[in-house]
């Protein structure tokens, strides 16, 4: 029986949501392979995180220390790569963000495993991890093999897995001794800014009314807020719309935007771009409408109108008025 690890990532005390993606994931190979699954904090304070973690994983390793406060690659790498040759795990799992970017190259460096990034999906196949990557800038998928080693490293895009409720895991918390580090960082934190924040959070709407350049003109924006409205939904939109200056950045989906995973994502006037796909691999049914009945999005959707997605607007506003 081996261990899959996940290092968990957390922002101003709270748990992130790719952490708990992650643990889904994880929980899945393990209970295919009877594997144990173990989450790690390194933290100044565990706080809440520990009741966001329980019933997901076998074992919480918490380690506490003030340079653990905020984000600090030289003592993160350095508490990793120790637990990681302490325990040996089989994968070693982390988010694919700007945190894990800096952190999973210098683990690879430390640990000597190997390492494979931005995936999709991860399988194990006898008893060996695989991972499922986008490849030619997300035309097609490919399933790649990592090199024979003792251990091995991934990052999990944001989006690509649900987040499940807990599995009722025995997740007992065992606190790693606290490392000697110095007080001193090279870096010094200074605080978070998040570009594509904004009043609407488009990652945690159940139904999203999308539009894209198929739309037409600026002002026929206001009749699908109005329909996301009716809906109790929230509005977003494809790159070409913020390009143009239509809507603010944070509305945007799309591997240049935020990943979603709503129970419902009508697309209107959205083509199906690649790098916009990307963006909705987690969402439940995607109705699309498009004037081209070639439009690559019908490929990826559960349902396909062909029409002017202004007069599906003004349809189904119509029939949600008369309610």
């Amino acid at each position: 029986m081996a261990e899959i690890l996940v290092l968990a990532e957390h922002r101003d005390g709270a748990l992130q949501e790719i952490t708990l993606q992650m643990l889904a994931k994880a929980a899945d190979l393990c209970d295919a392979e009877s594997h144990r699954l173990v989450a790690a904090v390194f933290c100044g304070a565990v706080g809440g995180m520990l009741a966001a973690l329980e019933g997901r994983a076998d074992e919480i390793m918490v380690c506490e220390h003030p340079r653990l406060q905020d984000f600090d690659l030289d003592a993160y790498a350095e508490v990793a790569a120790s637990l990681i040759r302490d325990r040996r795990p089989l994968l070693t799992l982390l988010g694919h963000t700007a945190w894990s970017m800096d952190l999973a190259p210098a683990l690879a460096i430390k640990t000597g495993y190997p390492l494979a990034t931005d995936c999709v999906d991860l399988l194990l196949e006898g008893g060996v991890p695989k991972v499922v990557r986008q490849v030619y800038s997300g035309k097609m998928l490919a399933r790649l093999s990592y090199r024979s080693a003792d251990g091995y490293l991934a990052t999990v895009r944001p989006g690509a897995f649900a987040v499940a409720a807990p599995a009722g895991r025995s997740a007992e918390a065992v606190y790693l001794p606290a490392p000697s580090l110095s007080p001193a960082p090279r870096r010094r934190f200074a605080g978070y800014r998040d570009a594509s924040k904004g009043p609407v959070d488009i990652t945690q709407a159940d139904i999203l009314v999308s539009v894209g350049r198929g739309i037409g003109d600026e002002e026929n924006i206001e009749p699908a807020r109005e329909l996301a409205g009716l809906l109790g939904g929230a509005l977003s939109c494809s790159r070409p719309v913020v390009d143009k200056k239509w809507l603010p950045k944070y509305h945007q989906v799309g591997t240049s935007g935020k990943s979603v995973k709503p129970k419902v994502y009508l697309a209107l006037g959205i083509s199906g771009a690649f790098q916009h796909m990307a963006g909705i691999t987690a969402a439940g049914t995607v109705i699309a409408v498009n004037k081209d009945r070639k439009a690559p999005i019908f490929r990826g959707a559960d349902y396909g109108v062909v029409a002017d997605a202004l007069d599906i607007v003004a349809a189904l506003k119509a029939g949600l008025l008369k309610k």
